[in-house]
């Protein structure tokens, strides 16, 4: 099960982040947001994108300057959640037009709907791309 996400920029700024299990308080995710950014942006190119953390695993790939980063029970699949990861960028790729930071951080809501309409309690629920899309622009319409 997906226990967290964090969209982190390479200086550690968290762009977006949301939990599946209760979120801890401010003081200890603020701390642990930190760690996983340290965990993560230290680790050289010749290391495996997957590294265990307190009791869980984290899961992460770089694109341009941003970290995707989902939290997941040990026992999960990592090569599932490294799709998982590709298949949301392509999502936002698509839906924004070559994303870019500036729109996750303006249209942050948007970026919660997609996340929603593809992983829902913490597990993957659609991953037809088309699909995923064509709910977020009936969704644009009645707005």
């Amino acid at each position: 099960m997906i226990r967290f996400f964090f969209l982190q920029n390479k200086q550690g700024k968290t762009r977006l982040s949301k939990w599946w299990v209760t979120s801890p308080e401010d003081s200890e995710r603020v701390k642990l947001e930190t760690d996983v950014h340290r965990i993560v942006s230290m680790r050289g190119k010749g290391h495996t994108n997957f590294v265990e953390y307190q009791n869980c695993k984290l899961i992460y790939r770089r694109y341009a300057g941003l970290y995707f980063i989902f939290g997941v029970d040990i026992t999960d699949n990592e090569l599932l959640l490294m799709e998982t990861i590709h298949l949301f960028v392509e999502l936002l790729d698509q839906y924004f037009s070559n994303v870019c930071e500036l729109d996750i951080v303006f249209h942050f809501n948007k970026v919660y709907g997609i996340l929603d309409e593809y992983i829902l309690a913490g597990e993957v629920q659609e991953t037809n791309k088309r699909v995923i899309l064509d709910r977020m622009r009936e969704f644009e319409k009645l707005e």
